[in-house]
């Protein structure tokens, strides 16, 4: 086994994943929130998805992360003209 540190709350763990079981339920949630919100707002800023959302900036970059998107998440500046161009694998 490999010890990990999770990536929420910072304790070592054993087990698979990114985060340690006690942190699994509340990572589950943020994401279903994360995509809910792609979903019916698409990308924005990551300022504007964390304030939208109430999921802390560090989650949201991880979420992307998992997600495969390639490409520029725009500025606050940026978000006036939304129109990134993204490649979801």
């Amino acid at each position: 086994m490999e010890l990990n540190k999770c990536s929420r709350c910072g304790s070592f763990y054993f087990n698979e994943g990114d985060v340690c079981s006690k942190c699994t339920s509340k990572d589950s949630r943020e994401l279903a929130t994360f995509n809910n919100y792609i979903e019916e707002n698409g990308l924005s800023s990551i300022d504007t998805m964390a304030t939208a959302t109430g999921i802390a900036q560090k989650n949201i970059n991880r979420f992307i992360s998992y997600q495969g998107i390639q490409g520029s998440i725009p500025t606050e500046n940026e978000t006036e003209n939304p129109n990134p161009e993204l490649i979801f694998n």
